[in-house]
């Protein structure tokens, strides 16, 4: 979060800084906002944005590597999805700090 805020080049004209603990130590103003996507339009839209962009990119993954489902799955841990990742093993488009991850590559 903290990078991703930083990236964006710009100061927040809100209120002064968050002092709650879900909130990373920013150089901006910020406020934790439990239940946030129901509460708050801008944070709604923004969610509703991220989850079509990651499932479209959930599908592109799948094009390049169906074996694994991610069109079914989207990236979550199911069990079709860990059951193909311990026999397809693992591919370029796995962050390697994905628990399932990390503990297949430890083991090999």
């Amino acid at each position: 979060m903290r990078r991703a805020v930083e990236s964006l080049g710009r100061r927040s004209r809100r209120g002064p800084a968050a002092t709650e603990s879900h909130c990373p130590d920013l150089a901006v103003p910020a406020r934790a906002v439990v239940d946030g996507d129901a509460k708050v339009k801008v944070i709604s839209a923004a969610s509703i944005l991220a989850k079509t962009a990651r499932d479209a990119e959930m599908r592109r993954l799948h094009e390049r590597f169906p074996q694994y489902g991610f069109d079914e799955h989207k990236g979550y841990p199911t069990p079709q999805h860990l059951e193909a990742l311990r026999r397809y093993g693992v591919c370029e488009a796995y962050r390697r700090s994905f628990a399932p991850v990390r503990e297949l590559l430890e083991r090999a």
